[in-house]
């Protein structure tokens, strides 16, 4: 019998501990919502430079816009993007945010609820110009959609994807 305070004895505890929690569905079960990982997005944080049109813009997509002295909140399904001001992003003491991060530079991709006929309509509405798709893209739900490619009014570079109807 090993010796408890020896190294050997030390390492098969930890070995036969992380072979517990293992199975009791802890660290290094195969879970797709374990404690302690990252589940999704808050927010993202872009600088703009276009304010009116930028507002004008999200809010035709469909998006409610909140308005604060230093960003515009535009808020769609559990998202958010909070657009900085530019007096607020050109601000030498602002700091909290990356500092290289100038208009545009921002590119997102939104998933659309709907039909490619109904995001066309839309995107004319904002006045968007397609500038690629659709044409089918590889997505974060690990599923193949179809993707339209558009620019906002800063130039910020927006994919829009439709996953095909669930079976």
């Amino acid at each position: 019998m090993a010796d408890k305070s020896s190294r050997r004895g030390f390492i098969r505890g930890v070995a036969a501990a992380s072979a517990a929690v293992g199975a009791a569905g802890g660290v290094g079960a195969a879970s797709s919502q374990q404690a302690g990982r990252v589940r999704g997005f808050d927010h993202v944080a872009l600088p703009m430079e276009k304010t009116e049109a930028m507002l004008v813009f999200y809010r035709a997509l469909g998006c409610d816009v909140i308005e604060s002295a230093n960003a515009c909140s535009v808020h769609f399904g559990d998202n958010m993007i909070n657009f900085h001001r530019p007096t607020r992003w050109k601000d030498k003491t602002f700091t909290n945010r990356a500092p290289a991060a100038v208009p545009p530079c921002g590119d997102l991709c939104f998933v659309w609820e709907g039909t490619a006929a109904s995001l066309k309509a839309t995107l004319d509405h904002a006045g968007a110009k397609i500038e690629l798709g659709p044409v089918p893209r590889e997505g974060g739900r690990r599923k193949t959609g179809s993707s339209v490619y558009v620019r906002d009014p800063d130039g910020n570079l927006l994919e829009f994807m439709i996953y095909p109807e669930p079976l």
